[in-house]
């Protein structure tokens, strides 16, 4: 006879009104919820052991809280700060905004608490597309991950110990090089370092993180943002993100990090929020360029090796599909 599975409901009146949709674009891969922000479920391994959270906002203030697992305690006790409750928002000088962005509510940020998962992700996002990225986090979870308590079929991320007994073949054969993945075993290994950082501020998480060979002002600013909602955290040497400031800021097609971070220094203390809300309105700079995205990494031995990899965006896309070459393409491709 299984084991009864640990559950515990409360109810969380909040002083504003909660955006889920934020919350689950800002935790990772083990989050689902549905586009209009009613309802999240998140699986995560918490300080005492693996859960899942089921929020449901049942009015605009008022979110109930259903939590499984171990873990159960722990994601009750964190479901305020993961919805934003101990985030300031009053310092933001929303006078010097343009008006398309001071028109908009100011989003609060929540914070997970937990390192290591915030920084599988941001790993997986060097040097790649965001696409490729989330299909690694995914195959991880799906084949190093536990099975999330609760009704479902969430999997966590794999926890701190066993991402740091990963083999390289391992990582390999979920599109992460041997580059990404020795960052993210060395990161792992350190998890006790980290989760501790999360309690003593930015600035000390910061630290750690940066002396982890590997980890970088852009991945450590996306830590930061998910593990303790940090709201000046800044993903410096991202590839799109200056264009995007300063096309919504000063209305410049192009830019580089000194002057996206010129034009953001009169919200200094928010300016991770400012991009937050750049990217929520959907202000992007004009793109020139191919749209066209590489084989991932646990591919490039396979039988699709001689096939063009590439995103559907037509009407009915939203899935990676692949189309041989002829012998032509085939061979001014090598």
């Amino acid at each position: 006879m299984q084991p009864a599975v640990v559950t515990r409901r409360t109810v969380v009146d909040l002083d504003f009104e909660p955006d889920l949709v934020t919350v689950r674009h800002a935790i990772d891969g083990t989050v689902v919820g549905d586009r209009a922000g009613r309802e999240l479920r998140w699986a995560t391994v918490t300080p005492v052991g693996i859960g899942s959270l089921h929020l449901r906002r049942s009015d605009a203030r008022r979110v109930e809280v259903t939590a499984f697992g171990a873990g159960a305690d722990w994601l009750v006790e964190q479901t305020p700060r993961l919805l934003g409750a101990a985030d300031d928002v009053e310092e933001l000088r929303r006078d010097l905004l343009p008006p398309q962005l001071a028109r908009r509510p100011v989003p609060r940020i929540g914070r997970t608490d937990r390192v290591v998962e915030s920084m599988v992700p941001a790993v997986l996002g060097q040097k790649v597309q965001a696409t490729l990225a989330n299909r690694s986090l995914r195959l991880l979870a799906a084949r190093f991950g536990d099975a999330a308590p609760g009704p479902g079929e969430l999997r966590a991320t794999p926890s701190a110990a066993r991402l740091a007994d990963l083999a390289v073949h391992d990582l390999h054969r979920c599109g992460v090089e041997r580059k990404r993945g020795d960052t993210i075993r060395r990161a792992a290994r350190l998890a006790f370092r980290l989760e501790e950082a999360a309690g003593l501020g930015p600035e000390v998480l910061e630290a750690r993180l940066r002396a982890v060979p590997g980890i970088g002002p852009w991945t450590s600013a996306l830590v930061r943002l998910g593990a303790t909602g940090d709201p000046d955290a800044v993903e410096v040497g991202d590839f799109h993100l200056p264009n995007t400031v300063c096309w919504a800021l000063a209305g410049e097609e192009r830019g580089d990090d000194r002057r996206m971070l010129e034009l953001l220094e009169p919200f200094r203390g928010h300016r991770g929020r400012v991009v937050r809300m750049i990217s929520a309105l959907g202000l992007r700079a004009p793109r020139r360029g191919p749209r066209l995205e590489p084989l991932p990494v646990d591919r490039y031995d396979g039988p699709d090796r001689d096939a063009v990899w590439f995103r559907d965006r037509g009407p009915g896309g939203g899935g990676w599909r692949d189309r041989p070459l002829d012998a032509a393409a085939r061979s001014r491709s090598r």
